[in-house]
């Protein structure tokens, strides 16, 4: 038997290219090793049968930003249940419009962003992307989340006004929002640097009682139809 060898080292004499190129090509996900693929280029081989897609490109790998529909339970952030937990390959969600190849590489070192509480639905984002990162935490504040909040009791009087405006929350004046119904039961949030709690508290303050929240949007990029507990990736080019 020989001596085992890079992956890399054998995929080059098998496509006559040279070792980076090897190596992007193992990195994009179009080589397999007996039929799985495999993209370390450092995987040792030996025997083994080494395949190249003929679909095969040279392209650099991005780093992935994922969108997660969170379910009502699980931490966003951090916690026992966390939401991570959740992104896996079998709950990609089958109408993920973006097309993107599905890679192992794209469920390593995935930071969750954009805390929503644990007993809310709703947009949750996972990325690998220092610019994502920084868009929403530098600039996270400014960012507009909309939210659907389902609500039982009696509003006080003027209280949709006092919502959109005059309300305060942990001791500080809250800033103006939107707020509208979107039907009898639920009203429509959009809102910018709610803290947790902030809107079961608000609702409170006019007389309302929670019953559930869904976030539906974050900056320009919204939930769709997304199913509960399934994600997508956010396509290249579309931005927060």
């Amino acid at each position: 038997m020989s001596d085992p060898v890079r992956l890399a080292k054998r995929v080059a004499d098998l496509a006559r290219c040279s070792r980076i190129e090897a190596e992007q090509y193992i990195k994009g996900g179009w080589v397999s090793v007996d039929g799985r693929v495999v993209e370390d280029p450092a995987h040792p081989v030996t025997a083994e049968t080494v395949d190249l897609d003929p679909a095969a490109k040279l392209e650099t790998v991005e780093p992935a930003t994922i969108l997660l529909h969170k379910p009502v339970g699980y931490d966003a952030i951090s916690g026992r249940r966390a939401a991570a937990g959740l992104v896996q390959p079998e709950t990609r969600w089958e109408d993920d419009p973006t097309g993107e190849r599905l890679l192992e590489r794209h469920f390593h070192r995935l930071t969750p962003l954009v805390p929503l509480d644990a007993d809310a639905s709703g947009l949750m984002v996972f990325t690998q992307d220092g610019r994502v990162w920084r868009r929403l935490t530098e600039d996270g504040d400014e960012i507009e989340h909309e939210y659907v909040v389902e609500v039982s009791g009696d509003i006080a009087p003027y209280g949709l006004r006092r919502l959109c405006h005059g309300l305060h929350y942990g001791g500080r004046a809250l800033p103006p929002c939107k707020v509208s119904w979107q039907n009898e039961i639920r009203l429509r949030f959009a809102i910018k640097g709610a803290q947790g709690g902030q809107l079961r508290d608000m609702c409170a303050q006019v007389g309302l009682e929670v019953v559930a929240i869904r976030r539906i949007r974050i900056g320009k990029v919204p939930l769709a139809k997304m199913p509960v507990g399934t994600w997508r990736y956010l396509p290249a080019g579309e931005r927060f």
